[in-house]
């Protein structure tokens, strides 16, 4: 389709005069939608509840969390059970009577191969519309998209960034166990399990089973990675020092991680852009405002501020909220989006400079259109350069933090704490406790910031080889 023919059309009408590709595309994503629609409607279920949890509406919020389960899911531990036992001649409540650690396997597999699925068809959702529908043959984002696709290293992060990802959104199907069954209320559940001596199936209080299925360093109390304990219960990552299943608390623990880590660079990310933006237009006063405020903020040792402010308001209601994921969220705004705005302020200031922005003035626009039109996306490819890489100092601040006592309160599953109760048994055979969250920690932090290097270069292709986006940036991180 020529430009003649798509000249001064809305997107409405381009589409109407060839339907047949967004057709398509749109048939593939009700599918994939209608696919996981039981897991779409379960999260905005416990978002809504967690809501109404708040402002006293227990009853319906456990009304509302009743109704999504109800909602059929395909990728769910219930049609795709992992959680079964042996009866004497196979294998009872698995998935089509398979071992359960392939049954865990098959539905690991076709959740990430769901998530495949889905990417590609975002992906393929842009390429359609630049084919298909949009005006212009050319324009600069598609040179930023082909350097990207060159970018290997920008391409590894970005696989990283998408498992974690992956993990955290489909952390109550990706574990072969639930977090309420093994972490938060393991006493009020029960399991049935083949028992040798007697060669008959018993029942055992899932609490009980994990105190004699341990990892505490001696070959008789471990179960490490790939293993069952006595109770026929498979374990990918082994299981923690009190018998926990360590897969499901990484699962579980990268959702949480993830939320906070998200909307903290999210919130703090719009402060440094508005601020950015002010400054930038407005200069003078309003700039050295900003300065001597960030400068006072990044003056205060960051680990310090961090475990004072924890300290202070730990036994408060706030330190209270979500287990102390909100206090968190509050203490990384406060403290990152100064290195955000310094980050920005540079090209900010660059492009207030330029003759259009004269121009709009002059015709008498006003301030916060001239910011949001005319300079705000100059700026923001750059925020994203450097939120994707404070997202990884974010991560690893909070796992600090619970290293250390502090930050997410127990049951809720957390990275850090994990490590720091794996500590005493790195050079035993219970290793797996504190290397493999570990591991993970330094996957995630580098999949983050290749991707930002990623990002950095298709956006500035000067950077290639070398140039950092702060020389771009003149204003420095400070991140």
């Amino acid at each position: 389709m020529s430009d003649a023919d798509t000249t001064d059309r809305s997107l409405t009408d381009r589409i109407a005069a060839n339907p047949r590709p967004a057709l398509v595309w749109a048939a593939v994503g009700i599918v994939l939608v209608a696919l996981e629609f039981g897991a779409l409607v379960n999260l905005v279920a416990s978002l809504s509840g967690a809501v109404l949890g708040l402002l006293d509406f227990a009853g319906a919020a456990a009304a509302l969390r009743g109704v999504a389960d109800a909602v059929p899911t395909l990728l769910s531990r219930d049609v795709i059970p992992n959680a079964g036992y042996y009866d004497g001649n196979g294998y009872q409540g698995t998935f089509l009577g398979l071992e359960p650690a392939v049954a865990w396997a098959v539905r690991v597999t076709l959740v990430y191969l769901y998530a495949a699925a889905f990417i590609g068809w975002v992906v393929n959702g842009y390429f359609r519309y630049r084919e298909h529908y949009r005006e212009a043959d050319w324009t600069p984002g598609d040179d930023m998209v082909n350097r990207f696709r060159r970018h290997t290293w920008g391409k590894f992060g970005f696989a990283m960034v998408a498992i974690f990802l992956v993990m955290a959104v489909f952390a109550p199907a990706l574990g072969p166990t639930t977090v309420d069954t093994n972490i938060r209320n393991p006493y009020s559940h029960d399991i049935q399990y083949w028992d040798e001596d007697t060669e008959s199936v018993q029942e055992a209080v899932v609490g009980e089973a994990n105190v004699l299925s341990t990892s505490k360093g001696s070959p008789d109390r471990n179960v490490g990675p790939l293993e069952y304990d006595e109770y026929g219960r498979f374990h990918p990552f082994g299981t923690t020092t009190d018998g926990k299943d360590m897969f499901t608390f990484i699962a579980a623990g990268a959702r949480v991680t993830l939320s906070i880590a998200i909307t903290s660079i999210t919130i703090g990310g719009g402060l440094a852009l508005l601020f950015a933006m002010l400054t930038a237009y407005y200069k003078g006063l309003a700039d050295l405002a900003v300065v001597l405020t960030s400068d006072s903020i990044q003056a205060i040792p960051l680990f310090m501020l961090l475990i004072v402010v924890f300290v202070v308001f730990s036994g408060t209601w706030i330190g209270g909220l979500y287990d102390g994921a909100v206090l968190m969220v509050m203490i990384f705004v406060l403290i990152y989006w100064p290195g955000l705005w310094r980050a920005v302020r540079g090209p900010a200031l660059q492009v207030s400079g330029q003759e259009w922005i004269d121009a709009a003035k002059s015709y008498g626009q006003r301030p916060l259109v001239i910011m949001r039109k005319h300079m705000m996306p100059y700026v923001i490819g750059y925020m994203l350069v450097y939120a994707s890489m404070t997202l990884g100092g974010i991560i690893i601040a909070i796992a600090g933090l619970s290293f250390i006592g502090l930050g997410i309160a127990p049951p809720t599953p957390e990275w850090g704490r994990l490590v720091d109760s794996g500590q005493p048994y790195v050079a035993s055979v219970s290793w797996h406790i504190s290397l493999v969250p570990g591991v993970i920690i330094t996957l995630v932090v580098t999949g983050f910031n290749a991707l930002g290097d990623g990002v950095r270069d298709a956006i500035d292709p000067q950077s290639e080889g070398g140039e950092s986006a702060e020389q771009a940036a003149a204003g420095g991180s400070g991140v």
